[in-house]
Order: C-alpha cells, then sequence, then structure tokens
C-alpha cells in the first residue's frame, strides 16, 4: 500500500524574515524598580547586562557556571524568609511604642493620687486646724504632719504640706511618728557586684531611656528647703484649683505631683502637694516589652523554621528540575528525564509533569528527525544511484536508441527526486504550518460533498471508478481544523483507493456523529491490506504499489502526512478491511476521526 502527497501548498519552500531580537542596550537603559536596585545581591538576584554574543556559547558558560556555584540560601528562600519575618519584626517593632499605653497608666496613677489627696487634705482640713468658725482658721503644724504621715504611709508615697504663706509645713521623708521608728534598709555587702541582666532587659532598658525622655511636662528639681512658689502646681493649689503634673528629673525618671487645696469652711489653709515616682509604671512597660519580645522571638524561630520548610518544598524541586534540564542539554548519550514530581498535588507537581512530557515529546521529535534525516538518505541514494549509473553507461555507448532509453532513464529519476524532494519540503514544514494557524470550525459534510462530485466528474470519465458518499444522521458535521489539510487527507486516501480499485469499481465515504467525533469512513473495492501492514502503511517512505503501476512514481509519504495532519488536531487514523460473512477481504477501509467544534 502507498500513497501520494495531495500537496496542497507551492512544492518551493519561501523565504521569510525575521526580525532581529531586542539587543540589551534598550534593556540596560530603563531604570530597574527600587526593590530590585535595593535587594540586589541579596534579595534580588544581580543582573548583569553583558554585550551580544554568540547565543550557544552565552547559554552554556551560564549553565556551567549554575553548576559550580553553590548557594547557602537561594534567593527564593531568602524571599520567602524575608517576607514571613517582616510582620513578626513590624509587630515586635510596633510593640516597642507603647506610648498611649504608657499615658493611660499616668493618667490613671495620678488620678489615684489625686483622689488620695483630696481625701488627705479632707482629713487635714478637718482635724488639724486651729480655730472654729469665728476665729482665723490656722493649720497645726504637729497634728498636720501627723495624721499626713499617718494618711501617706499604707501607700508609700511622699506627702509635702505648705501653708497659705508658701512655706512648707512638712515632709513625710523627714518625718518621724512618735515612737521615733527608725526606717531600715538592707544595704548589699561589699565590693558585691550587681546581678547580671539578660539581653532582653538591656534591650528593654535601652529602649526605655530613649522613649521616655519626651513624655514630661518640665524638669523636676528636689530642693532642700523648697516653697510654693518653687512648684508651679502647687501655687495653682493655693487658689483653691487642683492639680497634677508629670516632670522628669535629671536621672531621667518620672516623678508624677498632685497639689491639692487644704479648706476648711471654703478657705484655703494650705495645699498638699502628694508624689510617687513612675516605678511601678516602669516595671509594668518593661514586663510588657519583655513579655511581647520572647513571643515574638518564639514565634520569629517558628516562621524562620517553618519558611525554611516551605522554601526548600518549592526550591529544591525547581532545583532539582533545572539540574535535570542542564543534564539533558548537555547529554550525549542515552536520553535523561525529567524527575518525577507527580506525587505532589500543586503547581510544582503540575510543572514537574508538564516538564516531563515535553521533555518526552523533545526526544520523540529529536528521534524522529534522526530516522527521517536517516530515510531522507536512503530513498535520495535509490534514484541518485540509478542516476548515476545511466549517466555513466551513456557516455560508453554510441548507440542511439540505447542512449535513448539511458537518457529516458535519467529524466525519470530526475523527476523521480524532483517529486521526492518536494514531498519531503511539505512534510518536513508541516509542523510548523500546523502549529503557527489556529483551528477553524471546517464543514465536513459541505467538504466530503465537494470532493464527491471532484471525483465523479474526473475519475469516472477517467479510469471508470466511481465515488458515492453516505450521510449517516441529520446532525451538522462541524469539526476544528483546517479544511484545506482535512481535504489533503481525503483526496490522499481517496487518490491511493483508485489506484486499487478495479475497473468500474466504486469508492464509499461515509460520516456520521459518534459524541464528539466526526466518523469518516472511505472503502475500496479491491485486493485489501495485509493485516501485518495495517500500521507499517503509515510509516515515511513505506511503499506497495500494484503490480502495473509504474516504479517511483510515488514517494511513499501520503499517508505519513495523513497521520501528522489528523493527530496535530486531536483526531485519529487508522487502516482496516472490509470483510464478507465468510471472513473474505472484500476492500480496504480507512477511518478518521474528527474532533466536532464547540
Amino acid at each position: 500500500m502507498e500513497s501520494d502527497t495531495g500537496t496542497a501548498t507551492g512544492n518551493k519552500p519561501h523565504a521569510k524574515t525575521r526580525s532581529a531580537p531586542p539587543s540589551d542596550v534598550d534593556s540596560t537603559s530603563r531604570r530597574r524598580p527600587w526593590w530590585q536596585r535595593w535587594g540586589t545581591g541579596w534579595l534580588f538576584p544581580a543582573q548583569r547586562q553583558l554585550p551580544p554574543a554568540d547565543p550557544s556559547a552565552s547559554a552554556t558558560s551560564s549553565l556551567l557556571r549554575r553548576r559550580r556555584r553553590g548557594r547557602r540560601f537561594s534567593p527564593l528562600t531568602r524571599r520567602v524568609l524575608l517576607l514571613n519575618m517582616l510582620p513578626i519584626a513590624l509587630l515586635a517593632a510596633g510593640v516597642v511604642f507603647l506610648g498611649d499605653y504608657e499615658d493611660t497608666l499616668i493618667e490613671a496613677e495620678l488620678a489615684a493620687l489625686t483622689v488620695h489627696g483630696e481625701i488627705v487634705a479632707t482629713g487635714l482640713g478637718e482635724g488639724a486646724v486651729r480655730g472654729g468658725e469665728t476665729t482665723i482658721n490656722r493649720l497645726d503644724r504637729d497634728q498636720a504632719n501627723q495624721l499626713m504621715s499617718r494618711l501617706t504611709a499604707p501607700i508609700g508615697i511622699r506627702g509635702r504640706l505648705f501653708a497659705e504663706t508658701g512655706e512648707m509645713l512638712g515632709d513625710t521623708r523627714t518625718l518621724r511618728d512618735r515612737a521615733g521608728r527608725i526606717t531600715s534598709q538592707a544595704l548589699p555587702p561589699p565590693n558585691a557586684q550587681p546581678a547580671p541582666r539578660d539581653a532582653l532587659t538591656r534591650l528593654s532598658d535601652w529602649i526605655d531611656a530613649r522613649l521616655r525622655v519626651a513624655r514630661s511636662d518640665g524638669e523636676y528639681v528636689e530642693l532642700p528647703d523648697p516653697v510654693a512658689r518653687d512648684y508651679p502646681w502647687v501655687e495653682q493649689a493655693l487658689r483653691g484649683i487642683n492639680t497634677r503634673t508629670a516632670r522628669r528629673t535629671p536621672e531621667g525618671r518620672l516623678i508624677l505631683s498632685v497639689a491639692v487645696p487644704v479648706q476648711r469652711y471654703k478657705q484655703v489653709l494650705g495645699a498638699l502637694m502628694l508624689t510617687h515616682d513612675d516605678t511601678a509604671i516602669a516595671i509594668r512597660i518593661r514586663q510588657l516589652r519583655l513579655d511581647v519580645f520572647r513571643i515574638a522571638a518564639v514565634v520569629l524561630a517558628a516562621t524562620v523554621l517553618l519558611s525554611l520548610f516551605l522554601a526548600s518544598t518549592i526550591s529544591r524541586p525547581i532545583q532539582r528540575l533545572a539540574r535535570a534540564a542542564d543534564q539533558i542539554r548537555f547529554a550525549r548519550e542515552g536520553t535523561p528525564r525529567m524527575p518525577d514530581f507527580g506525587a505532589r498535588n500543586d503547581e510544582i507537581g503540575d510543572l514537574g509533569e508538564s516538564l516531563r512530557a515535553m521533555t518526552d515529546a523533545l526526544w520523540q521529535r529529536i528521534d524522529a528527525i534522526d530516522t527521517f534525516a536517516a530515510d531522507v538518505a536512503h530513498e535520495l541514494k535509490n534514484p541518485l544511484t540509478s542516476l548515476r549509473s545511466a549517466v555513466e553507461v551513456a557516455t560508453r555507448i554510441d548507440d542511439k536508441e540505447k542512449r535513448a532509453k539511458l537518457m529516458e532513464i535519467v529524466l525519470d529519476d530526475v523527476k523521480r527526486l524532483d517529486r521526492l524532494i518536494s514531498d519531503i519540503a511539505d512534510s518536513s514544514r508541516l509542523d510548523a504550518d500546523l502549529q503557527r494557524s489556529d483551528p477553524q470550525v471546517v464543514d465536513v459534510g459541505r467538504l466530503l460533498s465537494s470532493i464527491t462530485d471532484a471525483y465523479n466528474a474526473t475519475a469516472a470519465a477517467e479510469v471508470g471508478v466511481r465515488v458515492q458518499l453516505n450521510v449517516l444522521g441529520g446532525k451538522p458535521f462541524i469539526a476544528l481544523g483546517h479544511e484545506g489539510r482535512y481535504g489533503q487527507v481525503v483526496r490522499n486516501i481517496v487518490d491511493n483507493a483508485i489506484s486499487f480499485s478495479p475497473k468500474n469499481g466504486m469508492i464509499a465515504l461515509g460520516v456520521m456523529r459518534e459524541r464528539d467525533q466526526i466518523v469518516i469512513t472511505i472503502d475500496d473495492q479491491g485486493p485489501g491490506i495485509p493485516d501485518a501492514n495495517l500500521e507499517s502503511i503509515f510509516r515515511r517512505f513505506y511503499s506497495e504499489r500494484p503490480n502495473a503501476e509504474q516504479f517511483g512514481k510515488h514517494s511513499g509519504l501520503g499517508l505519513s502526512i495523513c497521520r501528522q495532519i489528523v493527530d496535530a488536531y486531536g483526531g485519529s487514523i487508522a487502516a482496516g478491511n472490509v470483510r464478507a460473512p465468510d471472513g473474505q477481504i472484500q476492500g480496504a477501509r480507512f477511518t478518521l476521526r474528527l474532533p466536532v467544534a464547540a
């Protein structure tokens, strides 16, 4: 069984022009984004613009450099680490600035001092005043100091009492009760070293010392013998106004102060100033920071480990794919394959499967090219050998008749070479033509009807073979592909059927729908196809012609091109035989299955 190509395009390859790729000069003139310029070398890989060179040599040297270069952390791993660590770092940094929380604590402490000051001032106005409703009222120094000391001692605050003239009447720091009780405090042993502080405590103290300097109403100075005018908020209290303030000492401690007027019968007899440092507030702030830092450190460590694990599940498979691609690129023997990631139900697995399929297709294409080249060399060698023999013999004989016969052989071989080269060129261009053009909607019923009419007008008159079209079903037969290529396939098979059909025979074309396929059958009444050759007839340069036909008129590429076209559109083509009930072969049958257009 042999086939003719039925080429739909011209035999001469047409030249094509291709625009030059954009030069690197344009890309270097473009300014890269700031995040790439900032992260180049650590976060983003450096992009060096090299002068134009041999592409193959540049690719080879790049692959060799990547083979030799070892990375502790890939750029992808660094990006994953940065993006996962950044939110935690920002959260930890934000907790450092606890200004609002600290202000709330200070306001709460000042409010508590004010309430306590009002209680103490009321007690002083009721129990430490000399005089009555009709006499001048004055604070009794001794009674006032004792009462102030007893009322302020339980909460550990310092109280100072000022007379209405501005002089200080008493200070709980220097007062002693009547029993002469002395307050003792244990001192550290001589030459004792302070307990070492951990890094988090030192960091918290350092941050606290720099963030809390600005949170103050002014400077607080401790004077040996103060008077009311040394403290503006006390002067406000002597005018009958509760006043509170937060001021910082030269050592950096924050002193919270409230001044409350001491009154009796609406008369301001003095001012009570209560002070308390921010030790408790600082301890609470420091403890909060330390807790947040510890939690952030634990979360950060877990994030780093999880990020490294996540990055490894992404970068390592990609690196394995890259190394496998390098091995395939430099392979000299054998057919190395891409690693199998089919067990991963994610995008990496999809990428691995796609690359494996692509690699297998490339190896098949390379093998097909090698086989095609060997077949072409073999097929071209036969007519060239015949041509050389005829030319050599023609130069040695003088008989004109024999020389004329040799010239006919030469002409036949030249025509055979021309036909063979044209078919080879069409076959080699076919893949590119099919890939460049998008499938279109083809009315298969109308195409088969026009082909049938054309053959009945020519083949019936020339060789006495009729072509009949049988349409099964009333549905439209719309397929995806190209009308010219589908017509090439059908005409090629019909031409083969005509060459094998007896005189006054009939070729039957049938078309029907099977689910999402259009099935086309082409039956002839010839000798059929041997069962052993049902698949081999689709190989390149396979030729099996009727005995009466002249040798060399067919290249043996027709059915191979038919399968190539049908496979490119997602269809299939198969050969078989039409058998009688007794099993006798009554002719050959070709079955085409084409995809239905959605």
